[in-house]
């Protein structure tokens, strides 16, 4: 683990690459993957078809696309019941906490007697895509549907890879909790691109939600616009702000948890301690030695881990909120009153007992957050993310009356007379 201070002539450019990582798609990553949209968009079935063979290693067909109720059952007799109750439990808490983000239509009638007002409508038709590479998350299909359910999406389509062109039993068990009855068996820029554009047996969807690996977030940056997208998503990354009360087991055991992921996860640590850094270096190295993804994590941390010596809280947070990380742990002594100088930051976690990885699976809110600094400006996906918002005017001649004028010349001020006239053809019948 590396360990630097932050007032090190090297830290800067340091942090820089940090930030920075995985922020950018290269030109031929995304030159890769326009052609494997274009070519799906322009020829729909038959080049989805193709590339998930080439890709994905299983053939698929108009008949064979869509996980079948057969298959659902298979797939679900293979879950224990002890899986099944926690994938039940966490749905539960999920939906309880999302609740809470339903967004009501509001009207309002102002002193000119005009009525205005704002309707809040849902999504007709959304796709998921449900990751399925290194490793297969029901918790993010619970994550992306749940809020989806709640805020009314008539139809819910899940793109997951099938290995093997076999579903993967867990996924089926998160869908069937969730109510989602549509199934389909891609994954990739591809399936992406399917969504977006919509094929022979693929409908076009309002919004794709989901993170998925390179390809996938670039395929979605490609296809916002013709499609509603959720957000770029990129590597995971935690960081932690510890002081003289934190475990240095707990933090080293959460870097880790981080650094699984994948090679470009970042794990850091904030804390004014070097003798606590070099306790967390030495529990890192420890607790290692009993994990199964050891050469993942080793390459991680080894890239972006690093544990940051800082001369007080105030730099710790100040350089949290730079770095805007999708995921903050506060393990400090009055973690509530930092809590209140965080900006930037896509989900906080308070205090020595509160994981990164209960919110990932059991906490309740949503796992599914901005990465690479993209808290800055973004939020973690919600109820919200599946609504959209109509503006509602409604006026009487009266009131037509009395701002038609004005109105008719801000239009003229503008250069757009047709525009005036719609008003005041209206107001010679007042």
């Amino acid at each position: 683990m590396k360990i630097i201070n932050a007032d090190d002539k090297k830290f800067k450019s340091f942090f820089q690459k940090l930030r920075q990582r995985g922020g950018t798609f290269s030109p031929a990553l995304l030159s890769a993957v326009a052609r494997i949209v274009k070519d799906v968009a322009a020829s729909g079935d038959t080049a989805l078809f193709k590339y998930t063979s080439k890709f994905d290693k299983y053939k698929l067909t108009v008949k064979t696309i869509e996980v079948s109720d057969k298959e659902k059952k298979e797939a679900l007799a293979e879950v224990s019941p002890q899986d099944l109750e926690i994938l039940k439990l966490a749905a539960a808490r999920i939906e309880k906490y999302h609740r809470h983000q339903v967004n009501h239509d509001w009207s309002l009638k102002d002193e000119e007697g005009v009525e205005l007002g704002q309707r809040v409508v849902p999504l007709q038709r959304v796709g998921i895509y449900a990751p399925g590479g290194k490793a297969f998350y029901p918790s993010t299909l619970l994550m992306a549907a749940i809020p989806a359910k709640i805020a009314g999406v008539k139809e819910i389509i899940i793109a997951t890879p099938a290995k093997e062109g076999k579903i993967n039993p867990l996924i089926a068990a998160a869908a069937d909790i969730c109510g989602v009855k549509r199934i389909l068996k891609i994954g990739g820029a591809q399936a992406i691109a399917a969504l977006a554009y919509g094929t022979k047996t693929i409908p076009r969807v309002d919004k794709i939600v989901g993170p998925g690996n390179a390809y996938v977030a670039a395929a979605k940056k490609l296809v916002f616009g013709q499609t509603g997208i959720d957000m770029i998503a990129g590597p995971s990354e935690i960081l932690i702000i510890a002081d003289k009360t934190a475990s240095a087991s707990f933090a080293a055991a959460d870097m880790l948890s981080q650094a699984e992921h994948d090679e470009m996860a970042a794990a850091v640590l904030f804390t004014t301690s070097e003798s606590f850094a070099q306790k967390v270096t030495e529990e890192i190295d420890e607790q290692m030695k009993t994990l199964e993804r050891k050469k993942i994590i080793k390459k991680s941390l080894n890239n972006y881990g690093a544990i940051i010596i800082t001369k007080d809280l105030n730099q710790a947070v100040e350089l949290a909120n730079d770095f805007a990380p999708e995921h903050l742990e506060l393990m400090v002594e009055n973690p509530a009153e930092i809590l209140k100088r965080v900006q930037n930051a896509g989900s906080v976690f308070l205090g020595s007992y509160t994981p990164e990885a209960l919110g990932d699976y059991l906490a309740g809110g949503n796992h599914i957050l901005p990465t690479s600094g993209t808290a800055r400006f973004s939020s973690p996906l919600g109820v919200y993310d599946f609504v959209k918002r109509m503006s509602v005017s409604s006026f009487t001649p009266r009131a037509l009356a009395k701002l038609g004028p004005q109105t008719a010349r801000f239009a003229e001020m503008e250069g757009l007379s047709a525009h005036a006239n719609s008003v005041l053809a209206r107001g010679k019948g007042v």
